[in-house]
């Protein structure tokens, strides 16, 4: 049952054909089998979801009215709080904290009985696009070991290749969601900023940072989204409108009419010949389905990555000042001789690893008397003209597409020593960050070269996220038709057969 669909788990749970405690069991059972090489997880909470599971199982007996998803097995990011559950958010500066509360999204989660295995690895502090940047190791990309399976999340999307979950949340803040979904071959989707709660969330980039939810299908993203989004009043930045019908629209499967934005920025060179190539027969079904492809131009998307660079470590340099030693995580030196200051720095020394370090010092100068106007300053400039730029990319088009990343999967460490090339792989992800819109990535093949996933990004207008999935169902049920078989079952995941 591990290798079907969420929707069709749900189908089964709600028939009688299997209980939570069964299916539930059948996934730890998988983690317990492969995540010794996987690496996906950092915490298993085996009593727990059990527990949680024959909860459900006794809800449903008594003839209790359920969620769709109720009963289906999740894993969860590590940087969402979970009551009495490790939470390290992938840092040292963290190792032991339980935290004394749930995060909205958790919340959100047992209300609709889906069953949370445990927490997943993640770059810390979600500061890096390949999880080699976790402070307990990285995880491998399930099509190939000895590949990265994107970051931050690679954890959460590392779970859904290898059939330890079926469904996983994860952040994005540049990318987090949809790049590891794209190297993957999995489904990832950042809602608009602030359709789905952030409290709770350990802050990286405040005004950057989204949860959202992750699967294999289209539809099973969709299900997962419409349970975890709404407004929440503990969260400043939650949009208190209606959650975009987004089940209805991955159900949809029409795009006659559409007009569908190709990003003339967002391609081209740089980009991998295969996911340039998977890319374009993408296009090619869409226009069979009815689709018009029209052309845009975004033209400050050049200067995204660089304003992002500076936005993000600015706000993380402040947000990750509340780590003083004195009220999370370990503390180092506390001889009862030493003074504050120093103890401060020396667990700080220990704690953050160096790419958390990079960025706090990038983000500090770029903050600094003298530097502000210039440095930050004129990135929030070019982030308002990135919105200005969407604004008029939509009054061309529905939606707008392009791969979602420039490459497939990289070998783990072959970009470790050279953070400029790291950062290059969020490109196409970051733009859908600073204006705060919604992106989604599907898997639209694999690339001839290697083998391995290739991403296809959706991005639609704020708020009407509905339209992503639209046109993601439309196309993945055209490519899976041209396939014959999920994409999924291509890969050679640990000697998985089907």
């Amino acid at each position: 049952m591990i290798h079907a669909h969420a929707s069709a788990m749900a189908k089964s749970l709600a028939a009688g054909d299997i209980t939570s405690v069964e299916l539930t069991q059948q996934h730890l059972d998988r983690i317990t089998a492969v995540d010794g090489d996987v690496h996906a997880f950092l915490h298993v909470d085996t009593e727990g979801a059990l527990s949680q599971a024959a909860a459900v199982d006794a809800r449903r007996a008594s003839g209790e009215a359920l969620s769709p998803l109720a009963g289906v097995p999740l894993a969860l990011k590590d940087v969402m709080t979970q009551k009495g559950i490790p939470t390290t958010a992938g840092s040292k500066i963290l190792e032991g904290w339980r935290p004394p509360y749930d995060s909205t999204v958790v919340s959100k989660l047992k209300s609709a009985g889906i069953v949370i295995l445990g927490k997943t690895n993640m770059d810390e502090f979600a500061m890096g696009s390949s999880t080699e940047n976790s402070a307990y190791g990285p995880t491998h990309n399930p099509w190939d070991l000895e590949r990265i399976p994107g970051g931050s999340g690679g954890g959460s999307a590392a779970s859904l290749a290898s059939f330890e979950a079926p469904l996983a949340i994860g952040t994005d803040t540049g990318g987090s969601i949809r790049q590891p979904a794209a190297v993957t071959g999995t489904v990832g989707v950042k809602p608009t900023y602030g359709g789905v709660s952030r409290y709770g969330l350990i802050a990286f980039s405040s005004s950057l940072d989204q949860a959202g939810p992750c699967a294999r299908t289209v539809l099973d993203t969709a299900m997962l989204h419409e349970a975890i989004a709404g407004y929440d009043p503990h969260d400043s930045t939650s949009i208190n409108a209606p959650v975009p019908q987004v089940v209805a629209a991955a159900r949809k499967l029409d795009v006659k009419g559409m007009k569908i934005g190709v990003v003339k920025e967002l391609s081209g060179a740089g980009y991998q010949d295969g996911v340039r190539a998977r890319f374009e027969e993408s296009l090619e079904e869409l226009v069979k389905a009815g689709a018009e492809i029209v052309e845009v131009s975004c033209p400050n998307f050049e200067y995204a990555l660089a304003a992002y660079y500076l936005i993000a470590p600015s706000e993380c340099s402040s947000n990750l000042a509340r780590f003083d030693s004195m009220r999370y995580g370990i503390r180092i030196g506390d001889d009862g001789v030493r003074g504050a200051e120093e103890v401060m720095n020396m667990t700080r020394e220990v704690g953050f690893g160096k790419e958390v370090k990079r960025r706090i010092i990038l983000g500090t100068y770029a903050l600094s008397s003298g530097y502000y106007d210039a440095y930050y300053g004129s990135a929030q400039k070019v982030r308002t003209l990135i919105t200005q730029d969407f604004i008029n990319a939509f009054q061309q088009a529905d939606v707008l597409v392009s791969p979602t990343c420039p490459t497939t999967a990289f070998k783990i460490g072959e970009k470790s020593d050279d953070p400029l090339a790291m950062y290059l792989n969020d490109i196409a992800t970051i733009p859908v960050n600073m204006a705060g819109i919604g992106g989604m990535s599907l898997p639209c093949g694999l690339a001839p070269e290697d083998g391995l996933p290739v991403g296809f990004q959706i991005m639609s207008p704020a708020m009407k996220d509905d339209l992503m999935y639209q046109v993601g169902g439309t196309l993945e049920a055209a490519l899976l038709s041209k396939w014959g078989q999920p994409i999924l079952a291509n890969a050679p995941v640990l000697g998985v057969t089907f």
